[in-house]
């Protein structure tokens, strides 16, 4: 697929530092070359997520839906979002798309995607989390088709260069997109159909 380059240097990162897919652990975070800070985490805001145990102690985000993942929701304010220390650094790609890190548990573990804004993609290089079905990076394109059945397929981008397997839910996707250096899931993202699925489909401007 192609992505901006600040996108694939960051999820670069992110599956290098992997662990098998039965182990929960997340990937260290890094921002790219040339990010600007959007903002500090909030103080407190770490208590007030469901990723937190009772008494303080981390646990690593579980689920990313098409919804999104925890208070980073599908359609979510940039603005809002730094206003509030939920984002850690921004970074522009093409188009008007704005690329950005989280904050408190999802920090290092979720890439964003902003247009015009807006969010408009939430992606992982790590398992968990998982979708609500269970599917998740490491897996390979077979065990999806076990757990999806008939509610996904696995497509190929217009070049021909790429395969992904894809999940529709109304107007939204799961898509998940190939490991760069050995067979299966290595990049699991939702958002828009207009957005994840044509972006994959036709790839990006620059």
């Amino acid at each position: 697929m192609n992505r901006p380059s600040i996108l694939i240097t960051t999820v670069a990162l992110a599956l290098g530092a992997l662990v098998p897919a039965t182990v929960a652990a997340p990937a260290a975070a890094a921002s790219p070359t040339g990010d600007t800070r959007a903002g500090a985490a909030h103080p407190g805001s770490l208590a007030a997520s469901p990723a937190v145990e009772p008494g303080g102690g981390h646990r690593h985000p579980r689920v990313l839906s098409v919804s999104g993942a925890g208070v980073y929701r599908i359609g979510a304010s940039l603005t809002a979002l730094t206003a509030a220390g939920r984002i850690d650094w921004t970074a522009a790609g093409c188009d008007g798309v704005v690329h950005a890190g989280a904050t408190g548990p999802w920090a290092g573990v979720i890439l964003l995607a902003f247009r015009d804004g807006r969010l408009v993609e939430v992606g992982t290089a790590t398992a968990p989390p998982r979708s609500p079905a269970g599917a998740a990076v490491g897996m390979s394109f077979a065990e999806l088709e076990a757990i999806y059945g008939r509610r996904g397929s696995l497509i190929r981008n217009d070049a021909g260069d790429a395969e992904a397997y894809l999940v529709r839910v109304g107007s939204r996707v799961e898509l998940f997109t190939g490991h760069p250096i050995r067979p299966g899931v290595g990049y699991f993202q939702v958002g828009p159909a207009t957005f994840v699925e044509r972006n994959f489909r036709q790839g990006t401007s620059c």
